[in-house]
């Protein structure tokens, strides 16, 4: 068991921000599909993308169809790997995680920045204009861009403590 405060709170949050990449990547088409079907709004939310060009399509020169390869020749070698998911460690406040299918091509990217001085991008960088920020301070919007073949949203958690999540997913 490794005793260092600083190691075992970034391993804790690798493991949550594991699990809220996976919730993204295994609920993020059902939570869109459902969006969708709530009327007008939700579908040009979800639809805003559909022609125009994306604002945000990689992460530090990572694109979705990347392989494996590719990802840990830029990156270097990730904090934890397996066959179908790579994890970053970027900095304290910061991660990264690239999913893979079974050819080992990127299908999906998920970044997180922890707060403040995290370096994260701002909503307007990634999915443009016009993001309903709800009074406790979190939002959250998807773009899809069907003719590029993938979605990019913003979600940021509520707080002082907040977390920035923003996510690539291969449209399937």
């Amino acid at each position: 068991m490794i005793h260092n405060p600083k190691i075992n709170f970034l391993v804790r949050i690798a493991i949550f921000i594991t699990a809220c990449g996976v919730f993204t990547i295994i609920w993020g088409d059902e939570i869109d599909a459902f969006a969708q079907g709530q009327g007008k709004t939700a579908r040009a939310h979800s639809e805003a993308g559909t022609s125009q060009q994306p604002l945000y399509r990689d992460y530090k020169g990572i694109l979705i169809g990347m392989t494996t390869e590719e990802v840990r020749s830029k990156l270097g070698e990730p904090s934890r790997k397996a066959d179908d998911q790579d994890l970053y460690v970027i900095s304290e406040k910061e991660t990264a995680e690239f999913f893979y299918d079974g050819s080992h091509r990127v299908v999906a990217i998920s970044v997180d920045y922890l707060g403040e001085g995290s370096g994260a991008p701002g909503y307007q960088e990634v999915i443009g204009p016009d993001v309903v920020t709800k009074p406790d301070g979190s939002m959250y919007k998807l773009v899809r861009y069907q003719q590029a073949g993938f979605w990019v949203s913003y979600n940021r958690t509520a707080g002082s403590s907040y977390i920035v999540t923003i996510t690539i997913q291969k449209i399937h």
